[in-house]
């Protein structure tokens, strides 16, 4: 394959990653519902509890590593009292991992470590190309592992998205009832799909650069070794 086709491969890859990092440290995965939705722009209120004078409101949005929630009271005389918590999620203790919310924090679980693999087969993509591009032999043999690290890693970010996804259809979690699928997700699904698209582009490049075509082997196109 060409240096420059090993280059968009390059480029690719440190998108998806960066797209896996983003994806891993947000908060809002699992986001408040409201009436609109705007691209990357979190929700406001999850439930609305009134006791007496006092009109309180729970926000909370979840990552695949910590929930961040925020209540908002508002008191007599038109004052305002807030107070904003992250933690980690899910935990033993406060999420019931060791009861009826067991599954939920395996599977949740899961995908934070499905997350946190993809990011290092991106990594070892990365190494990968800049191993093979170093001389013209190891050009024409390395792209086969460049795409499958890369497949990998959409593999499992594909994993990420479909357990999120499932637990949020089946509210196995009790506040994801009232909740929307936020940007967190949005972020995976954009890199699991460029990174499908990465592999089919690497192994089309690599399998045509076999078959000694100019395009996609440069001026030193591969001979096919006689038997």
């Amino acid at each position: 394959m060409r240096k420059a086709s090993y280059a968009l491969t390059a480029l690719a890859a440190v998108f998806i990653t960066i797209l896996n990092i983003l994806a891993l440290t947000r908060v809002d995965w699992s986001v408040p519902r409201t009436h609109s939705f705007p691209f990357l722009t979190a929700p406001r209120v999850v439930a609305t509890y009134k006791s007496g004078a006092l009109n309180s409101t729970l926000e909370a949005k979840y990552g695949l590593k910590t929930v961040c929630t925020r209540l908002e009271i508002n008191l007599p005389g038109g004052s305002r009292y807030e107070k904003p918590n992250c933690r980690a999620f899910p935990t033993r203790g406060d999420d019931y991992c060791d009861e009826e919310n067991s599954t939920f924090c395996a599977l949740w679980s899961s995908a934070e470590y499905a997350t946190e693999v993809a990011i290092g087969f991106g990594a070892l993509a990365l190494v990968a190309i800049a191993v093979g591009v170093s001389t013209h032999s190891r050009r024409r043999r390395i792209w086969r592992a460049v795409a499958g690290l890369v497949a990998v890693q959409a593999l499992l970010q594909v994993t990420a998205f479909a357990i999120v996804v499932d637990q949020y259809r089946m509210a196995r979690y009790p506040t994801f009832e009232d909740a929307l699928l936020g940007p967190g997700l949005w972020l995976t699904t954009v890199a699991w799909i460029l990174g499908v698209l990465t592999t089919s582009a690497t192994v089309v490049t690599g399998l045509a650069a076999d078959r000694g075509k100019k395009w996609a082997a440069g001026r030193r196109a591969y001979e096919p070794i006689l038997g």
